[in-house]
């Protein structure tokens, strides 16, 4: 309803009803709309910060997501370099060795990308540390993976100008042991089972019963087929290049001083000679006339899961027969 306004008039001491002009009016009405358009600014924006709208909470839980997807890539990240850094190693220690490579330089391996704003347009995202360190981590995985493909390359370019130098490289198990359950005990420092004391086993022990066939593990010449003290009856092969391996606690030879023999052919039957405290085959690889961990040249027999249940078959020592 329409307001009416009154004014005294203290002539005829009455109310005299006023009529606003034009202007007034338009006053009025402007007043009215800043009015309501204030309040209903003001109810919007209480209404947009206490109260989540559909779209608003879209929002929040698709941060959320990634939030948690970016942690996620990062644990994994960490998983890959792990297997990657194994890689690594056996490529180092055990697939350049047996090659006579040097191994790849840390300084390469790790080397990272240059310039220092690399990762600045990042830093004003939402959780920016996690953002960059999880792609520091993609970048540095890149980064040696292209090194370890070139160390790969170089590996095969130089294996397949070795042929020969492969040949006599062992490279296999010296007994048929695909299920690694003939592992015994690794190489290192060991309890001695008869005397009780500690004593660096230079080989690996394979339980195994009396007869077994056992094989060279590379091409070469045996220069020993006779009775050792304490290793009994003992094969010795040298298959040049430096590397001789050596067989022991045999019960029969399959060869003889002087003969050729190719990876692969059988060399004895294991036995129970010697220093023995039971059937077995004592096992070494011999470089330049020191012994080294045979561990590490059965690459020929052992894909990568069944070289580290053997090494960890190894590792935990097992049963000790010499």
């Amino acid at each position: 309803m329409r307001k009416v306004y009154y004014v005294f008039n203290p002539t005829t001491r009455t109310y005299d009803r006023v009529y606003p002009n034009l202007a007034q009016r338009f006053l009025t009405i402007l007043r009215r709309i800043l009015l309501f358009v204030i309040f209903g600014g003001l109810s919007f924006l209480m209404f947009y910060l206490l109260v989540e709208t559909p779209s608003m909470k879209d929002v929040q839980e698709e941060n959320s997501n990634l939030l948690a997807q970016y942690r996620i890539l990062s644990q994994r990240l960490d998983d890959a370099m792990e297997v990657l850094e194994d890689i690594q190693q056996r490529d180092d220690n055990m697939y350049r060795v047996m090659l006579n490579a040097e191994p790849v330089s840390k300084v390469a391996r790790n080397a990272g990308y240059g310039g220092t704003n690399r990762y600045d347009e990042l830093m004003n995202m939402s959780n920016s540390e996690l953002v960059v360190l999880t792609t520091q981590k993609m970048d540095m995985l890149a980064k040696q993976l292209y090194v370890q493909i070139n160390s790969f390359d170089e590996l095969v370019h130089m294996s397949s100008e070795q042929e020969d130098y492969l040949r006599h490289l062992p490279a296999i198990q010296p007994i048929s042991n695909r299920d690694l359950k003939r592992t015994a005990s690794g190489y290192g420092y060991r309890i001695d089972p008869v005397y009780k004391v500690r004593k660096y086993h230079r080989g690996m022990d394979f339980a195994c019963d009396i007869g077994t066939p056992v094989y060279a593990t590379a091409d070469g010449v045996v220069v020993a087929a006779k009775w050792l003290q304490g290793y009994g009856r003992t094969v010795e092969i040298d298959h040049g290049y430096g590397y001789r391996t050596l067989y022991a606690h045999l019960n029969k030879f399959s060869v003889k001083k002087g003969q050729k023999v190719v990876r692969g052919e059988q060399v004895a039957l294991s036995g129970n000679s010697g220093k023995s405290t039971g059937p077995h085959l004592h096992y070494e690889v011999i470089v330049k006339g020191k012994p080294v961990n045979p561990i590490n040249y059965y690459f020929m027999d052992l894909d990568a899961e069944g070289y580290d249940e053997m090494l960890r078959i190894a590792e935990n020592h097992g049963k000790i027969y010499d």
